[in-house]
């Protein structure tokens, strides 16, 4: 036996759940038994005994005639499987193709399934229909399925084996699959490797026989020193997910292929140093601090999602400077905060909280004595972005008179008026909201010289972030009758989980409302952050792409194809992108497209190029004066 064979590697491919997504006899069953009065019956039954012939509870050929005699199929059945199985291929499958096509001598799909349906699926990715060994499919005059070829190997139990003893491969083989008969290929000696694939599904009885766990193809070629559509495997990318953020999230990232772990409360930050290390992604809520020490101790850190509104959390300059890039919702709570908004409004105006807690407690008190309508009444909204505008919208249509103030300049919607100065908006309104964000400088920014200067009898609302208040000052207001009615949802220390106690000089004040911090705790705003702050992390991951990044340069960027995608983040310092193209030109890259963006602190700079990068290549763009990070998306 030559070297040159020794080192030859065969890739040998289970179909179902494997190459497709899904079980090819559960999908035959579904469309050869619609409207069949035992249809549901009989597919439950098909999986089971599937599931059963996959975990070797049942021997292989048991399960193939128990299938067929539940089927009811027929050969005009077969069409339609395989325009559904084509649409059902796995995604890293999908995804590398290329690699299919390249490798088409040395790669074989052997499955205990049909080539009937077999063939015309994974020939389009360049594999071979004689490279497919599968079983046979019998036919009545009617075109009724109604048996196997029982003479074909495949048809029988320890079938994979006795196949691939027959084809003789002369190298390595790498067996992958999902199901038991997969595993007998390795434990007869006939596999070097056995890879348990886990994308589609997870059986632990093949995972603990395997070589190695394979969630996805990218993983076994990783494993093996192989070029495959990504340089580096999703499952190999650790997300951790702190306090609560909700499941939607969780399972986008887990369905995109990422490693993914959760916690159920925010971190102090001597415990977040110890659990951020070799975390590449890091998802947090409002709770978390995210420090300059935590992200010293962040080793692999690429990206950090604030599943909430506010960033203040975050020291923002330290993840620039580490090349952490930050992604938020920057709107997708607006409304939950504005309906709490309102409805704290019009709870205070007419004193419900008072007047509620006395009747828990068997008082009756039916009086219109300091009870208002809104309607007539002035808003006064403090900061006048996503939330203190849309409030603004939703007041006057309450039939509220509204004026606003920000610093920075805002276009007025409806017939709201600007004010030129706080005192200007404090002297004159009835109700105050604050909606301004939590950057250091505005801590404390609303103090006793303010509740001073509001009309006596107002009522006040802190939904924005708790730091911004002066709370003694706003109890003493409260205590003085300046204020009536207040309504708090942020404080300035707050519990690091719902089993913490909540503790707050507040406490027990009349006609005050406190929440603990659910301003944008709704399902919907919770469904719309798990959707928006997930897209935004994984066309980061995925493309390089930072649009809405919070710190870092904003850079969306084009599709490509065939082009090998090099991401390189720097100090912004002249000369280093001639530093990065000269680097280029020496290892003989032809750059196909390149895409560049500054901030103040930062380079970002995208380039793909036509060749595979080789390691001295990766090497010298790391040595690169000034370079902060850098990383190979393809």
């Amino acid at each position: 036996m030559t070297t040159e064979a020794i080192q030859q590697q065969y890739f040998v491919i289970d179909f179902d759940s494997t190459f497709t997504k899904v079980e090819a006899l559960d999908i035959l069953g579904e469309i050869s038994l619609l409207g069949h009065a035992e249809r549901d019956e009989r597919l439950q039954k098909i999986k089971d005994i599937t599931d059963g012939g996959m975990d070797g509870s049942l021997s292989f050929r048991e399960s193939l005639e128990q299938r067929i005699q539940l089927l009811d199929a027929n050969e005009k059945h077969l069409n339609e499987l395989v325009n559904r199985l084509s649409r059902l291929i796995s995604k890293s499958v999908s995804r590398n193709k290329a690699f299919f096509e390249e490798n088409a001598a040395n790669t074989f799909i052997v499955s205990n399934g049909f080539k009937e349906f077999i063939i015309p699926v994974v020939t389009p990715y360049g594999i071979k229909a004689e490279n497919v060994f599968a079983n046979d499919m019998v036919f009545d005059e009617k075109g009724d399925i109604i048996d196997f070829n029982r003479n074909n190997v495949l048809s029988a139990n320890g079938g994979k084996v006795k196949q691939l003893q027959s084809l003789d491969l002369d190298g390595s083989i790498h067996m992958i699959g999902d199901g038991y008969t997969d595993y007998e290929v390795r434990k007869a000696g006939i596999a070097d490797k056995f890879y348990a694939f886990t994308e589609n599904i997870e059986r632990l009885t093949v995972k603990e026989n395997a070589d190695h766990i394979a969630p996805s193809f990218d993983e076994i070629l990783f494993h093996n020193n192989m070029n495959g559509a990504l340089s580096f495997p999703k499952n190999r990318i650790k997300m951790l997910l702190l306090e609560n953020v909700h499941s939607n999230a969780l399972e986008k990232l887990k369905e995109e292929g990422f490693n993914v772990d959760s916690y159920p409360a925010g971190l102090d930050e001597d415990e977040l140093c110890e659990k951020v290390k070799g975390i590449h992604v890091l998802g947090i809520r409002s709770k978390t601090q995210v420090t300059a020490r935590v992200l010293e101790h962040a080793d692999k850190l690429m990206a950090i999602g604030a599943f909430c509104i506010g960033t203040n959390q975050i020291d923002l300059d330290a993840a620039l400077a580490k090349g952490v890039a930050v992604f938020n919702a920057p709107y997708s709570n607006t409304r939950s905060v504005v309906e709490l908004a309102i409805a704290e409004i019009i709870m205070l105006m007419r004193g419900i909280v008072d007047k509620s807690t006395a009747m828990h407690q068997g008082k009756w008190n039916k009086s219109a004595k300091n009870s208002f309508e809104i309607r007539g009444k002035k808003l006064g909204i403090i900061g006048y972005g996503n939330i203190g505008s849309q409030l603004s919208v939703l007041a006057e249509n309450m039939g509220m008179n509204v004026c606003y103030y920000d610093m920075e300049e805002r276009l007025a919607l409806g017939n709201a008026t600007k004010c030129a100065s706080l005192n200007e908006l404090l002297s004159q309104v009835d109700v105050v909201t604050l909606h301004i964000d939590g950057r250091p400088e505005n801590n404390g920014f609303f103090k006793k010289e303010h509740f001073d200067q509001m009309k006596d009898g107002s009522y006040f609302l802190n939904l924005a972030r708790g730091p911004v208040v002066d709370v003694p000052a706003l109890k003493v207001a409260m205590a003085s009758g300046k204020i009536v009615g207040a309504g708090v949802d942020v404080f300035p220390e707050e519990p690091k989980s719902n089993n913490d106690p909540f503790e707050s000089e507040l406490a027990g004040v009349g006609n005050l409302i406190l929440t603990p911090h659910i301003g944008g705790s709704t399902l919907e705003a919770q469904e719309n952050i798990a959707d928006f702050v997930p897209g935004k992390i994984m066309s980061y991951i995925n493309t390089g792409s930072t649009a809405n990044s919070v710190n870092f340069p904003n850079l969306s960027l084009p599709a490509f194809d065939h082009a090998h995608r090099l991401i390189h983040i720097h100090d912004n310092k002249p000369g280093v992108i001639a530093k990065i193209n000269n680097v280029l030109a020496d290892h003989d890259a032809n750059i196909l497209g390149q895409y560049l963006k500054t901030n103040e602190l930062i380079g970002y700079v995208i380039t793909d190029i036509d060749k595979e990068n080789g390691k001295d290549l990766i090497k010298a763009l790391k040595r690169v004066d000034h370079t902060i990070k850098f990383r190979i998306l393809y």
